[in-house]
């Protein structure tokens, strides 16, 4: 368990088989030594009614695996899936200085505001089709799987 217990590997088992979920392993000397999924979120408000976004949670990597890049690997390949897919945004929460190094920006300078009481910097979004999120407003509402394992 890379967060010292066992929350979002429950996460992960509720969310596997719903469709437009995607799950990336780092794996190294036959271990894997980290994870992170890919799944739909929806917008409570105003946007498009084709409008595809994901949310990127859980992402995890053993203590003894991390600051070695382990865990940014397979979010730059999961983003590139993500535009593969069809999907035009992807929203994060977590760290300000490490997401920003994939082009995440606050979500809120793109309208778009968090279900959680969480800062405004923590959580962002990604633009993976330009101007996607232009006339989009509203709140970001994560699949019911994830208030059942707070």
């Amino acid at each position: 368990m890379a967060f010292g217990r066992e929350t979002e590997a429950n996460l992960v088992d509720k969310l596997r088989g719903i469709a437009s979920t995607f799950s990336f392993v780092a794996v190294q000397s036959d271990r894997i030594v980290g994870h992170l999924l890919f799944s739909p979120v929806a917008v409570a408000g105003k946007c498009f009614s084709n409008l595809s976004i994901l949310g990127l949670a859980p992402v995890a990597v053993l203590p003894d695996y991390q600051r070695q890049g382990i865990g940014s690997l397979p979010i730059r390949e999961g983003l590139k899936e993500c535009v593969r897919s069809g999907f035009q945004a992807v929203v994060v929460l977590g760290n300000p200085d490490f997401y920003s190094r994939f082009g995440f920006i606050p979500a809120s300078r793109k309208s778009l505001g968090c279900e959680y009481d969480v800062p405004n910097e923590a959580f962002m979004v990604l633009e993976l089709e330009s101007g996607a999120l232009q006339d989009c407003s509203g709140m970001v509402k994560y699949r019911s799987e994830f208030s059942l394992c707070e």
